[in-house]
């Protein structure tokens, strides 16, 4: 995982000010991506509030390990495993990491700036590579 110093930095002071409005954040990504991609909306099967939990608390957890691979690697690999089983598509991807992004504008207003939206969309591609290649590995095993 090459990010830069900048990069890692950046998302971590970003992150400190979603953290206060974490469950709107959550609110706003699920309702975008719904209203961009409502194909995925069938993906989610349970409460909606309590997926947005998880999902803060999985971004925390990444942005908290981003510069300790040995310790994140295992988790974003099980995640993605994970995600075979639940039927998510590379594409699926894509439109998640546009999701995340528009929030991020949303929730940091002026605070996301051009510096901001380049290091998020570094960490998300990097993490959502991870994630594909074990839904790859995943995949083959269980088909």
């Amino acid at each position: 995982m090459a990010l830069s110093d900048k990069d890692i930095s950046l998302v971590r002071e970003t992150l400190a000010l979603i953290l206060p409005i974490a469950d709107a954040a959550a609110d706003m990504f699920y309702q975008h991506l719904f209203e961009i991609a409502p194909e995925v909306k069938p993906l989610f099967k349970g409460d909606i509030k309590k997926q947005g939990a998880m999902l803060m608390t999985s971004i925390k957890l990444a942005v908290d390990h981003i510069d300790k691979p040995e310790i994140l690697l295992p988790t974003v690999h099980k995640l993605g495993e994970r995600h075979a089983q639940y039927h998510v598509q590379e594409d699926h991807y894509t439109i998640v990491g546009q999701a995340l992004l528009w929030t991020l504008e949303q929730g940091l207003a002026d605070a996301f700036t051009e510096d901001v939206k380049r290091a998020w969309a570094a960490v998300y591609t990097t993490l959502a590579c991870e994630m594909i290649k074990a839904q790859r590995g995943a995949s083959i095993t269980h088909t």
